[in-house]
């Protein structure tokens, strides 16, 4: 998007101040961050969670995020998908500057623009499992009718539970409820799939499917960014982002 160009979801970038030379840093960069930092008021004091982050993630990466518990690893998965907001610094994301959203405009542009897998699920419990997967797409105004029928199922498919469409999800094992969980994250067709602990409930197996269903996004264009304290899986992403202490120190 150029300075100035409206996106589909009506964010204008010289209206929400992006410059010229920001748009220069990294040609390829579909994520950047810019001195980010975050501080928590805690009772003890300021408790520093991300000090002086830099990054930039190209389209079509898979990024394994890594680190010790407490190094920072959610809060910078967080702060991408602008559920949480920076201290100081700026965050880009395909050159919307996000740290600068209101946040219902983040609500809105979060809908179009990132999909979100959390490591226990977040599925409601009273819709069908073909009710989860098109619940963005209704939030969003998307696919409305039978085009959202068809293409939540579509994404089971891909996922390999259309058969499941029509149950609720405690009727499914961790593993497919996982599945749907992603099945819901590709909804409204997001350009960035955003992971915490993707398999951290799951069998070996079961895992390996999940990979293999990454390996596929990124092979049509998905950018997936994926938190794990798996040293091994990490390992499988094309790049390895490691954290300690609230700073990158290897990418």
């Amino acid at each position: 998007m150029n300075s100035g160009q409206t996106d589909k979801v009506g964010f204008d970038s010289a209206a929400l101040g992006l410059t010229k030379s920001t748009q220069s840093v990294e040609e390829n960069a579909l994520i950047r961050l810019i001195n980010v930092q975050k501080y928590y008021q805690t009772p003890a004091g300021k408790f520093v969670a991300l000090k002086d982050v830099n990054l930039h993630i190209a389209k079509g990466e898979f990024v394994s995020i890594v680190g010790k518990s407490g190094s920072g690893k959610t809060t910078l998965i967080n702060l991408i998908v602008g559920i949480d907001n920076p201290t100081d610094g700026e965050i880009y994301i395909d050159n919307v500057p996000v740290h600068l959203l209101k946040e219902s405009e983040k609500a809105t542009w979060r809908g179009y623009h990132i999909g979100v897998v959390f490591q226990f699920f977040q599925l409601l419990p009273t819709l069908t499992v073909l009710e989860n997967v098109m619940l963005p797409m209704s939030l969003c105004n998307l696919y409305p009718g039978q085009e959202g029928v068809d293409r939540a199922m579509e994404l089971l498919r891909l996922v390999q539970l259309e058969d499941q469409a029509d149950k609720l999800p405690y009727l499914l094992s961790g593993g497919e409820q996982q599945k749907v969980a992603i099945a819901r994250a590709l909804a409204n067709d997001p350009p960035i799939i955003a992971t915490d602990e993707p398999t951290g409930n799951l069998d070996s197996r079961t895992a390996e499917a999940v990979m293999e269903l990454f390996y596929r996004l990124v092979e049509q264009g998905k950018t997936v960014l994926m938190v794990t304290h798996d040293p091994e899986l990490a390992q499988r992403a094309e790049r390895k982002i490691m954290l300690a202490d609230g700073k990158i120190i290897a990418s």
